[in-house]
């Protein structure tokens, strides 16, 4: 196994390593640090990126990782300290010139073109041209054979706009893997991926490796990190907290060094459910190209989970459902049909709804945090022209306690707090509008293994006091921790339930990939 030299890390080193090979490294950070104003985001990492290794950098959300990843891909200029290559200093004051010294990061937020195509995408700023003009034939054959490697079958001539979350990022990494890079860094590569396209992007990733090409590796899937991980450094609070061989960390440990004590159980223990009334009732629903006749029932306090495979159809099942799509069907909230045709009739019925997309659709991020928090509630606070802000503050001094939203003060913008704040300042404006269904798409898409223990908790507290919860994940033991029932989509339509001592990844993945899916009827009580 590979090895990273760790400047400063305590201990010592392992015999078979003092007795390896000298190998030079990739890049070397020494003391870099970053402030914005007085504020100090990271301070004095040190650190060798050697080549054919896969070094993970973990921590909670605002440990600093995504910072020191902009450092090194030139995104941002280090306040203090200094990078080299073969000992050379080198500075990247934008990423051009870290992608031209063999350096390219994939980063965790979608950043395509979304009027463009997906090949135009691929190949922006460095089209291919063929007697004068843009070779576009050659440009779509390689993209079409790049995203296959990827599992990914979008056609190149679709529009960004047009592709679902995960194939955009399938197309960005995509991008990034098209020419031959010493480094590539990928920041949360698989939070909008499932199973089959996981484990294809993991191949690629080990690939890179034998070709001798480093590899630094963010996430909060800490079961990722332990299957690919050569050495891994910990982050808190923009400190190194140290730097240990990936093989001697087990997934605790790992959440251990991230938060700095002991964790709890990640998924609160099992409940048992008693007989309760149906709260929400939904039968033959279509959205046009996405879901098909489905039909299910979920009751007072359960946690109901909807499992699949990307393009499955979960998602837009349940934008049909809130009026974000046009969809046919009943829909029965507490034995009463509800016609439900815009996201605000959904709202006024009782049902919530938390998207996959907190960026994109469900925060304002150059907003401050009581407009995010009170938007979907205005009535409640700004009646008629009045604007009622102390009542609008007071509401979000009561949530950054409630769901211990993690902030320097109330006047920050939404953008500005980590991934996992994000998400609880999400939910927190979602169920200010107190409703009696709260759909909740990735819960924990992008967060720590803190903040995910938090979220989970609750939403137990929701079904706790009476409310029901729909649970749409891409993790399947996320789904098997929380949920007590699941239901498998594949094709748009529900393949099979699963409950009790059922609930287990294989026969989740069986019933979300195998051809025999089981009846509809499935999803009925």
């Amino acid at each position: 196994m590979s090895n990273v030299a760790s400047i400063g890390r305590a201990g010592t080193q392992d015999v078979k390593e003092a007795i390896q090979p000298v190998r030079q490294h990739v890049l070397r950070a020494k003391s870099l640090s970053k402030q914005y104003g007085p504020v100090t985001v990271l301070s004095d990492i040190t650190l060798d990126i050697l080549p054919g290794e896969i070094h993970a950098i973990i921590g909670e959300n605002g440990a600093g990782k995504s910072t020191f990843m902009r450092l090194l891909s030139g995104y941002a200029e280090p306040s203090a300290g200094s990078l080299s290559m073969a000992e050379v200093d080198v500075k990247f004051d934008k990423p051009e010139r870290a992608q031209d010294a063999g350096i390219v990061l994939v980063h965790q937020e979608i950043l395509l073109a979304e009027a463009l195509t997906v090949a135009e995408n691929v190949f922006l700023g460095r089209e291919l041209m063929r007697n004068g003009t843009v070779d576009d034939k050659t440009m779509r054959r390689l993209t079409r054979e790049k995203l296959a490697e990827l599992g990914c079958v979008v056609s190149p001539n679709a529009l960004v706009r047009n592709i679902s979350l995960a194939d955009r990022q399938l197309v960005q990494i995509a991008r990034a893997l098209l020419d031959d890079y010493k480094l590539v860094i990928f920041d949360e590569p698989t939070a909008v991926l499932t199973g089959e396209e996981v484990e294809r992007l993991l191949a690629i990733i080990l690939r890179l490796k034998e070709q001798g090409t480093a590899v630094l590796y963010i996430s909060h899937r800490l079961d990722e990190v332990q299957r690919l991980a050569d050495k891994v450094t910990v982050l808190r609070d923009g400190k190194m907290i140290g730097t240990y061989p990936g093989h001697t960390l087990s997934q605790m440990d790992m959440a251990r060094h991230m938060v700095g004590r002991d964790l709890a159980a990640l998924y609160p223990p099992k409940r048992a459910i008693a007989p309760s009334k149906t709260t929400l009732s939904v039968r033959n629903l279509t959205v046009p190209g996405f879901a098909k006749d489905v039909s299910f029932d979920v009751r007072q306090s359960e946690i109901l989970g909807f499992a699949g495979m990307i393009g499955a159809g979960r998602t837009e099942l349940f934008e049909g459902i809130m009026g974000l799509r046009p969809a046919t069907g009943t829909v029965e909230l507490l034995g009463k049909a509800i016609n439900i045709h815009t996201p605000r009739a959904a709202l006024d019925a009782g049902i919530g709804y938390l998207t996959e997309d907190r960026k994109g659709k469900g925060l304002l991020l150059q907003e401050r945090l009581a407009p995010n928090l009170t938007l979907s509630a205005l009535g409640r606070f700004h009646p008629g022209l009045l604007m009622r802000r102390k009542r609008e503050q007071m509401a979000l001094t009561q949530a950054v306690d409630q769901y211990d939203i993690r902030l320097k003060n109330l006047g920050v913008k939404a953008g500005q707090l980590s991934g996992g704040n994000q998400q609880k300042l999400l939910l927190a404006k979602v169920l200010l509008t107190t409703p009696s269904v709260v759909v909740i798409d990735e819960p924990t898409r992008g967060i720590d293994i803190a903040n995910k223990a938090q979220i989970y908790a609750f939403i137990q507290q929701l079904v706790s006091e009476g409310k029901t919860c729909i649970v749409i994940s891409s993790e399947m033991q996320e789904l098997i921790g929380i949920c007590d029932r699941i239901l498998v989509m594949r094709e748009g339509r529900i393949a099979g339930e699963v409950s009790g001592e059922a609930m287990t990844e294989h026969n989740v993945a069986l019933m979300a990939t195998s051809h025999a899916a089981g009846s509809n009827e499935g999803g009925r009580r």
